[in-house]
């Protein structure tokens, strides 16, 4: 077994990342980070190294125990990385699972069905003191 692998093999490997090709476009756009330096997919890791992934809303960090660049299943993943991302991210996570939406601002994007509601009921005919405009119509004449 190597004792080096690419980053973007390795994070495919070890089933951080579901193919190997979204685990280069991960560290191409600068998702995945060594020691706080952005890496290429071609970059190669060693055993004992911390790789930081940012996967919104949250960083997570693996400790590289094997460095390996075939898949392997679920249950030896243990034996392939350690987990040590900090608690307050998971903190993080489940303050944005309880709050819903993530990225959006108030009043930004689409109307959600709750602001539809608001909308038609401010603006239909019976909040300004028309209860139908055709019955004023036909008595005025």
């Amino acid at each position: 077994m190597a004792d080096i692998a690419r980053i973007d093999k390795w994070l495919w490997a070890a089933r951080i990342f579901k193919t190997r090709s979204i685990a280069a476009d991960a560290c191409k756009n600068g998702r995945v980070t060594i020691k706080g330096v952005n890496v290429k997919p071609s970059h190669t890791i060693k055993a004992g190294e911390i790789v930081s992934v940012k996967k919104p809303p949250i960083i997570y960090s693996f400790e590289v125990l094997k460095p390996i660049e075939q898949r392997v299943g679920a249950k030896l993943v243990p034996e392939i990385y350690k987990n040590v991302t900090d608690a307050k991210q998971y903190e993080l996570l489940e303050m944005s699972r309880i709050s819903g939406f993530v990225d959006r601002a108030r009043g930004t994007g689409r109307p959600t069905k709750k602001d539809r509601r608001q909308m038609d009921a401010f603006t239909a005919p019976t909040m300004f003191g028309f209860d139908d405009f055709d019955d004023e119509d036909e008595e005025g004449i």
